[in-house]
């Protein structure tokens, strides 16, 4: 069976409310946002007359829940939006807006309820900054997720009991267009040139990155080293604009460059989180958990929006350091070439116009790329039996 004909399910522990989605993850193409779209399903016993909301939020984190430096909080709610599903406020036919909305309505029965969201065009993607091992809690993150309740009303308390929460992402994928062919050089007092350039703009998540160096070196100095290097640069631009500078790939080979010499190399580097794993700082695609998530993609915004309210902003660049020696010591001379490491745009999936039976699987936070199941958190927990759709 089709990966689109699987729905995720997950249902609150007093089996009141439970959610049915076909994706966690949403594509951001930068114009445009995928919309978030499922289906809830109640028990009208269980309910005991209370309503049923769904909201879709974002949110910052900076450090542990329970932290406050000065009077500032460390999380802040950067978007929330709450529906009220149960009792509907409009017809039926006006909440579906997706055919695999259609489809579960029609598998799930007369207690099934659509809702759906689409997301404003200012909030950031899924990051997530890699604890030290020594950290616990939650860390310096933009997260996203779907909460569905019931409760007496939108502003009542709300029981564990009553609440699921799914966590989600919102991703980036790669442009179209291939961009210009970055290059860059630089000259000391006409004594040293140093060229670098990359054969494109765009590089895929553990493609090798090929960059061609070029040095002349004019000087009465021997240039003793050369080092290639791959910098993430992490800008924490919503609470306090810090900025995390990590290499994440490293070249040096030990070449050399004598006076009145030339080079004309290139060199190969893998930026890869699994060379990474460890390290505090690492800026990631989502929350961690090593063996399925990446390092974090470029980050791209539209035009307009104020960067200070993306959350965590990220970019790539190559470095490439000249160790020049001399009599009094060493210098450097160096460039930067910046580039975009992001995951590829696949082909655009047409919905199936067919009625194939659609699989159902538990929602786990484990199963969704870069996350971590947490049994914990409250609300996640899966239903039983008794809430399975029933044939029709």
């Amino acid at each position: 069976m089709s990966l689109k004909n699987v729905v995720y399910k997950k249902i609150c522990k007093d089996n009141s409310v439970g959610v049915y989605m076909g994706r966690r993850d949403f594509v951001d193409r930068v114009d445009s946002v995928d919309p978030v779209d499922g289906v809830i399903i109640i028990d009208p016993e269980a309910l005991q007359r209370r309503k049923v909301f769904v909201t879709l939020s974002c949110t910052f984190r900076y450090g542990r829940d329970d932290m406050d430096v000065m009077g500032i909080a460390f999380r802040r709610e950067l978007y929330m939006s709450t529906r009220q599903v149960y009792p509907p406020l409009q017809d039926l036919e006006k909440g579906v807006h997706t055919k695999l909305q259609a489809k579960l309505l029609h598998k799930l029965g007369n207690n099934a309820y659509p809702f759906f969201f689409e997301f404003p065009d200012n909030l950031p993607c899924s990051v997530a900054l890699q604890p030290g091992l020594k950290d616990v809690g939650k860390q310096c993150a933009v997260e996203f997720e779907i909460k569905a309740f019931s409760a007496e009303s939108q502003d009542a308390k709300v029981r564990k009991r009553s609440t699921v929460k799914l966590l989600l992402r919102k991703v980036q994928y790669a442009p179209d267009s291939e961009g210009v062919q970055p290059s860059v050089e630089t000259m000391t007092d006409k004594q040293i040139h140093l060229k670098a350039s990359l054969d494109k703009e765009i590089y895929y998540h553990g493609e090798v990155i090929k960059v061609n160096v070029s040095v002349t070196n004019n000087s009465s100095k021997a240039i003793k080293n050369i080092i290639v290097s791959v910098d993430q640069i992490a800008n924490v631009v919503l609470y306090s604009n810090d900025s995390y500078v990590k290499s994440v790939a490293i070249e040096e080979p030990g070449d050399s460059v004598s006076p009145g010499a030339t080079l004309q190399k290139v060199y190969k580097l893998l930026p890869l989180l699994a060379n990474n794993a460890e390290r505090k700082g690492i800026a990631l695609d989502g929350k961690l958990k090593h063996e399925d998530t990446n390092l974090a993609s470029t980050s791209i915004i539209k035009e307009g929006v104020l960067k200070e309210v993306m959350g965590i902003m990220v970019s790539y660049r190559v470095m490439v350091k000249l160790i020049v020696g001399g009599i009094m010591g060493s210098s450097e001379v160096g460039l930067e070439v910046p580039f975009k490491l992001m995951h590829p745009n696949p082909d655009a999936v047409k919905e199936n116009e067919t009625e194939d039976e659609l699989q159902f699987q538990e929602f786990k936070r484990c199963d969704l790329k870069g996350m971590i199941d947490d049994e914990d958190e409250d609300g996640n927990v899966s239903g039983g039996d008794d809430m399975e759709p029933k044939e029709k």
